[in-house]
Formats: C-alpha cells, structure tokens, sequence
C-alpha cells in the first residue's frame, strides 16, 4: 500500500502542515517530519518503516505500530489518501 499525503495540503520544512480546504493547521515533530519527508519519495509503508528503523536503529516491531498510529493521525485529520 503506498499512502500520498493530499494535494492541497502545505508542508513547511519546520513541521507545519497546512489543509487549505478545512483552514487547520497542525504541528509535528522531527520524527513526523522525517515521515512526511519518506512519504513524500513515494515509498511504500514497509520501505519507510524499513529505512526508519535502520535510520533510527529502533525495533522494526516498534517503529510498525508508531508509523500505523502517525498515518491513522494523518488519516484522521484528512491530510493523507490512501492508494492499493
């Protein structure tokens, strides 16, 4: 499954997202940055949880059930779309 975060939304490179369409705004840490930063490449959930825990040298286990509750987040607050 590859997620794309939505058309519309505005990213700054300090964490701030944008949804133009609903006018809210949201914050998110280095960590979710750097997510957004993978999802933005078009890699797939098992690439991005693959690289992050390289990256991080955290348990692939832990960073899997961080990821699904960061993209349920997002999902949430309709900043990403979801393709098979």
């Amino acid at each position: 499954m590859t997620i794309k975060l939505s058309q519309n939304i505005a990213i700054s490179e300090t964490g701030f997202l944008f949804n133009p369409s609903t006018g809210e705004s949201f914050t998110i840490n280095a960590i979710g940055a750097h997510v957004i930063a993978l999802l933005k490449e078009d890699l797939s959930n098992d690439e991005i949880i693959k690289r992050m825990s390289e990256e991080y040298e955290a348990d692939v286990n832990e960073i899997s059930r961080d990821f699904e509750e960061f993209l349920d987040s997002l999902k949430n607050n309709n900043l990403i779309d979801e393709n098979e």
